[in-house]
């Protein structure tokens, strides 16, 4: 009773695993970008994969225009800069198999804003106004009164 019901077990798996799936198929279809969010001028690395990754593809968008994808460990990959005239937006990225298969991403271009100066952390004191000489003062006032209640401390007990 276990033998057949083990071999039938085995039969389906085998069965199931064996027929390809639409699933399957269309999944194997992809193009990403890393990093998907990019300012304009920088590099973007693309990776893609076709029904066969053994024949270049190639992958069009607006900020680079058409760039070849070469098959490299088994996926489709190249990269690319992102023009410094591209404005700020969504991007359709399409990729188009020598199979006639495609796959879309989209793209994010975000502006490129340079900042005009650090932020503002303070300049090295807490204090507001020119309290600093006398934070100092009191500072080492405390030091003092310690080190001479340490000293009478000290002497109290050897006399007493």
């Amino acid at each position: 009773m276990r033998r057949s019901m083990f071999a039938a077990v085995a039969a389906a798996a085998v069965l199931i695993l064996s027929v390809p799936s639409a699933a399957t198929a269309a999944a194997a279809v992809f193009v990403e970008m890393n990093p998907s969010t990019v300012r304009p001028g920088d590099e973007v690395g693309l990776r893609a994969s076709c029904t066969d990754n053994l024949n270049p593809a190639t992958v069009e968008a607006e900020p680079w225009g058409s760039i070849q994808v070469k098959p490299s460990f088994g996926f489709l990959t190249a990269t690319t800069r992102v023009a410094r005239s591209t404005k700020a937006g969504d991007y359709r990225v399409t990729l188009r198999c020598p199979d006639k298969s495609s796959a879309t991403a989209v793209l994010h271009v975000v502006a490129r804003i340079e900042p005009a100066q650090g932020p503002a952390t303070g300049g090295g004191g807490t204090a507001p106004g020119r309290q600093a000489p006398l934070m100092i003062g009191g500072g080492a006032g405390a030091i003092v009164a310690g080190i001479a209640l340490a000293v009478y401390a000290a002497r109290r007990r050897r006399l007493g």
